[in-house]
């Protein structure tokens, strides 16, 4: 073991010449030397930067994957849905009952895909309006208090907590109680 504390490889000859050498050939040594640390070192270097660009790339892939294949099991469900509109649509002298209950069938079937997604509705009949979630399409006068839902004209969804669409609303107006005076009163 050297006396070195760095461990690092002495790069001066030292003082002492016993081997008689010439200064030359110590100084041509000691370059060789350093040039095959130095390419060993570039190699090692260039070896990293290579792994690091394989991880880049792998990355890349991986997310472009799962972008691409986001909806897989969201499109396994609907399969279920077309299935049962398939059938419903393919009953020899279906009856209005029996194209109904092919229809809550495949309701069924679609409220179970949306639920394994965590889509759900948004319904605000009789709520607070909340521009973040509805949108006002009229303001009606009603016996609710203003800015209350009182009509849905089409319902809205979430995925989680993120709206997908809003929901469509008549927004109840503010009432005019106070009744116009006479003219030049």
């Amino acid at each position: 073991m050297s006396n070195n504390p760095d461990n690092f490889d002495q790069v001066f000859p030292p003082d002492d010449d016993a081997a008689g050498a010439s200064p030359t050939v110590d100084a041509g040594t000691l370059l060789s030397k350093a040039s095959a640390e130095a390419a060993e070192f570039k190699d090692a270097w260039l070896r990293a930067k290579a792994e690091t660009d394989n991880v880049r790339k792998q990355g890349q892939n991986d997310v472009a994957k799962a972008y691409k294949y986001a909806i897989e099991r969201f499109a396994q469900e609907l399969l279920t849905v077309k299935d049962a509109l398939e059938q419903t649509l393919a009953t020899p002298s279906a009856t209005i009952q029996t194209l109904k209950d092919g229809v809550e069938l495949t309701l069924k079937n679609l409220r179970a895909a949306f639920d394994k997604a965590q889509i759900t509705e948004i319904d605000p009949q009789h709520e607070k309006y909340d521009p973040h979630r509805h949108q006002a399409m009229t303001m009606l006068p009603s016996d609710q208090p203003a800015g209350t839902v009182v009509q849905v004209f089409q319902k809205g969804y979430l995925l989680n907590d993120r709206v997908l669409r809003p929901a469509l609303v008549a927004v109840a107006k503010a009432r005019d109680d106070a009744a116009p005076g006479p003219a030049g009163a």
